[in-house]
């Protein structure tokens, strides 16, 4: 019994007891918190207990990590092993700190793509891709496995990482529970639906409400005004229903926005001034100040809404929102808290080396740390980032200006939420964020335990429409939709551990086919309904004197057979007509087929286009105009020509009347056959026409022609015709949808059946080497290695060639890569032609997976791999000091995974050197 159950009555503790009597685990566990759990937090750990997957959906903050970290108990009281995994390096970090301090570093291990702790231990923290990687090659680590915590679950909507999820989700042992969480989706019932179906007995829990209200703002110049009308009581308690009314100051506000807008350019006197920097005119002489950051930092202090996480969309921004507070001197903390800023910051970051501080720009990171202000984006180096979740769960800095990567699930509660703008860079292009982005950034306001209210706070913008806001943050109709998809290492790894039968049926019960497949239950229920209604038809359609849709389908071939013709007259037609307009000169006069403009008319200007040819023409009722090749359904040849002026004007009534005047004259002597207007016909081809007929004379004789009923029994059986083609088109709609992803499996096995990387059910020995690549470009490596592309490269070379295959451009306008030249040039010119001869296999395969290598990283890598300096290499390729991590890391994960393809090749030793030569420096300890 925990220790609150103290405060309850004789019969409360009894009912209690009862309540907990059958999970003895939990309520052990329970009673190491402070505080009652959730219901939802209970009914998920209960499920846990009894042996059943759980998939836990709540919002942000709600807690649902309480269930994961009661598997990991249960594991540690059952004598099994827990494996928790997260999606990003980040998370696994901070997850492994959080249950190490909880259960002793002896217990608790972490796997990474570049960090290896206790792997062995009972309870490992790892990425997502890790454990999938284990169960490809069967890891000794496996054994014993008695649960799998997937945070961050909803991460399988991912189009590049997606897939991972699911297969983890497919292949983990039967006895293995998976207790799945994630944040809120719409479809929570079907993703728990779709684990039932391939994992056994699944919970599925939904918890729709915050533990602590939320309270939505906007900030309009120095005011700060709730989003919803205080009339909702929802939203005054802090909890949004979808269509609660918005405050009526925001909509007059936004009136008088849009009015200024239209005015902006009238009534302003020359010379007058429109308001100071950062005011805006609006429509009733006021004017909206738009805040700067110093304004909201210091709002937020004054009202006490600290800690605070300002999302601003740009790495640069962040970057610049920090340095304006450093200029402008401002300190949000206190002598003491500076102190411990100080003391932390050093000893954590002192190991890094001493000559790379200022490269990375440790001294104005101290500086802003100390007074309570940092940035937090994917640019940082991971050690600073590191340093600032620390400092700010430690309560030391006040106020963290990041990128959205912050909200996917570092925990880094706030007081309060900044939006600064509701559009971000896609990758793309700047769109405006999903509810589901909403939600997942604005969640963060409001720490369990220690607020008793969040709040988001969205800054008034130019052209503003609170209603749009309103719906971001009301909506809550944001399904989970898996990205899920074969690729050429997953078929390699399926085929090789089941088989290519039993590898397909495996893929067809992914997240991806099962939603696939409900989708089609829609289809088929019309289907179903289309076919009786094609039944009734066909039975109004009978005839007593023989079968009616055989002589039905007689004489819909004869009228289809009639357009087929018609239409292919037109297309020639056309044709001449468009070879008789190149050939006209000004001068000629033509006889205007059809149209307003019908009948003799000269030609001023042929009008001859790449767009589409229209002559000028005055006609012979004193007409000018362009036509167009609608009037032209037939050739045109001149009937004869006049003398034009040099000069002709056709919007000139007075020379179209003369030019008018010579075409009627130079017409009248020709017989009216010429000069009169009429679409021609063309010829009807003579085997169609033969066709015509004997299909006419088989009418006539056919029973059916003589009844009655004749044009009754027609009728239906045009619409039964009508109906028979929609429900093939409806057939064809589910046959597309039925089996697709084991269809893309095929089409892969195809692509590696012709490059003899499968033979029939067995992964061939050039096959092998692609099981170990993991790798958006894993056949492009395949290959090469297996060509023998690599194998005279130095280890540097090597590094800056393998990069090709790792890096993509941020953004595709980053312009010519500064690369190397001599060998690697060479090199990563044959791969692309490669790539390219690959591309073309897809292509006819019907498949689009490998992009074209980039090679935008290769000269730095190069560098770095000879030992080049930080300073050197960053400043050149005005790099962030983050991303050249990033990227190092991820280089240094691909080189091992070659070394491993590579076994018996000189390229096995050259990549295991490379490792080395890469990993050194802040590669290795930031």
């Amino acid at each position: 019994m925990s220790e609150h159950d103290d405060d309850l009555s004789p019969a409360q503790r009894y009912a209690s007891y009862r309540k907990h009597k059958g999970h003895p685990v939990f309520r052990d566990f329970a009673a190491g918190f402070p505080f009652e759990l959730d219901e939802f937090q209970v009914e998920g750990c209960k499920a846990v207990e009894d042996g059943d997957g759980v998939l836990v959906a709540a919002p942000t903050g709600a807690g649902k990590t309480v269930v994961g970290e009661f598997a990991v108990h249960l594991a540690l009281e059952t004598g099994r092993k827990c494996f928790y995994t997260t999606p990003i390096k980040a998370l696994s970090n901070q997850k492994y700190a959080d249950l190490a301090a909880r259960y002793g570093k002896d217990k608790v291990g972490l796997l990474t793509g570049d960090t290896t702790i206790n792997g062995e231990a009972p309870v490992v923290v790892m990425t997502t891709e890790v454990l999938r990687n284990m169960l490809y090659a069967r890891s000794r680590t496996l054994v014993g496995l008695g649960f799998v915590v997937m945070d961050e679950v909803h991460y399988l909507a991912d189009r590049s990482r997606g897939a991972v999820w699911e297969e983890v989700i497919i292949h983990l042992p039967e006895s293995v529970s998976v207790i799945s969480l994630s944040a809120t989706v719409s479809n929570a019932e079907e993703f728990g639906e779709w684990l039932e179906t391939v994992r056994g007995a699944t919970r599925t829990i939904v918890a729709e409400r915050r533990p602590v209200p939320l309270f939505q703002h906007v900030m309009v110049g120095r005011r700060l005004l709730d989003l919803f009308a205080s009339s909702d009581v929802d939203a005054a308690a802090g909890f949004v229903r979808e269509g609660a009314p918005v405050n009526d100051e925001l909509m007059k506000l936004a009136r008088d926005d849009w009015a200024s807008s239209r005015l902006k350019g009238h009534r302003q006197p020359r010379g007058s001034r429109q308001g100071g920097p950062g005011s805006r005119n609006v429509g009733n002489g006021r004017r909206i100040w738009i805040p700067g950051r110093l304004d909201v930092v210091e709002r937020l202090q004054r009202d006490n809404l600290l800690p605070a996480i300002d999302f601003i969309f740009s790495r640069a921004g962040c970057d610049a929102a920090v340095q304006q507070c450093l200029d402008a001197n401002l300190r949000l903390t206190s002598a003491e808290e500076r102190d411990e800023v100080i003391a932390y910051v050093e000893s954590t970051l002192g190991g890094l080396p001493s000559a790379d501080l200022h490269v990375l720009g440790y001294h104005d990171f101290l500086d802003a740390a100390s007074r309570g202000v940092a940035a937090h984006h994917a640019g940082m180096l991971p050690a600073f980032k590191e340093c600032v979740e620390e400092l700010y769960l430690r309560g030391l800095i006040k106020i963290v200006f990041a990128t959205e990567t912050l909200a996917l699930g570092i925990n880094m509660p706030a007081r309060t939420v900044v939006l600064e703008k509701l559009s971000k860079w896609n990758g793309e292009t700047h769109a405006d964020i999903t509810p589901g982005e909403y939600t997942q950034l604005t969640g963060r306001a409001g720490r369990r335990g220690l607020d008793i209210e969040g709040h988001a706070v969205v800054l008034w913008q130019p052209g503003m429409n609170p209603r749009e806001l309103a719906g971001l943050a009301s909506t809550r109709t944001y399904p989970l939709r898996s990205s899920f998809r074969p690729s050429y290492n997953m078929a390699v790894n399926l085929v090789h551990s089941y088989g290519r039968h039993q590898a397909r049926e495996l893929l067809e019960q992914s997240f991806a086919q099962f939603q696939a497949d409900r989708a089609v239950v829609g289809l088929a229920r019309q289907l179903r309904k289309a076919e009786d209604a094609l039944a009734g038809y066909a039975d109004a359609a009978q005839c007593h004197l023989g079968d009616f849709m055989e002589y039905a389908g007689l004489r819909r071939r004869i009228s289809e057979l009639e357009k087929e013709s018609s239409k292919v007259r037109r297309k020639d037609r056309r044709d001449e007509a468009l070879a008789s307009l190149e050939r006209l000169q000004p001068g000629d006069v033509i006889v205007v087929p059809v149209g307003k403009f019908a009948g003799p008319a000269v030609v001023v200007d042929p009008g001859l286009s790449e767009h589409g040819h229209r002559p000028l023409v005055i006609t012979a009722e004193r007409q000018g105009r362009r036509l167009a090749m609608m009037d032209f359904p037939t050739p045109v040849e001149p009937v004869a020509r006049i003398k034009l002026p040099k000069r002709v004007d056709a919007r000139n009534p007075h020379q179209r009347k003369d030019i008018a005047q010579q075409v009627r004259e130079a017409v009248r002597a020709l017989p009216l056959s010429v000069t009169r207007p009429r679409g021609e016909r063309g010829p009807v081809d003579e085997d169609v026409a033969r066709q015509i007929q004997a299909l006419r004379a088989q009418v006539r004789e056919h029973p059916c022609h003589g009844c009655a009923d004749r044009e009754d029994h027609a009728r239906w059986a045009e619409r039964y015709a009508k109906l028979q083609k929609d429900t093939e088109l409806l057939a064809q709609r589910i046959e597309r949808r039925t089996n697709t992803v084991a269809r893309t499996f095929d089409r892969v096995c195809e692509v590696l059946e012709a490059l003899d990387y499968l033979h029939d059910d067995e992964v061939t020995e050039r096959g092998r080497g692609l099981m170990r690549i993991y790798s958006e470009l894993d056949l492009v490596a395949a290959e090469s290695l297996r060509t023998g592309l690599w194998d005279d490269l130095t280890p540097s070379q090597l590094g800056a060639v393998l990069s090709a295959l790792v890096y993509e451009a941020r953004r595709p306008e980053e312009g010519p890569p500064n690369m190397p030249g001599g060998a690697i040039a060479v090199t990563i010119e044959a791969m692309v032609r490669l790539w390219g001869e690959l591309e073309r296999l897809e292509r006819d395969h019907r498949l689009d997976f490998l992009r074209k290598p980039d090679a935008g990283f290769a000269w730095t890598a190069w560098r770095w791999a000879e030992g080049q300096e930080l300073d050197e290499i960053i400043t050149r390729n005005d790099q962030t000091a983050g991303d050249f991590v990033r990227q190092m890391k991820q280089l240094i994960d691909f080189a091992g995974q070659i070394a491993d393809a590579a076994a018996g090749t000189p390229v096995r030793d050259t990549a295991r050197q490379l490792v080395k030569q890469l990993r050194r420096g802040i590669v290795a300890t930031g």
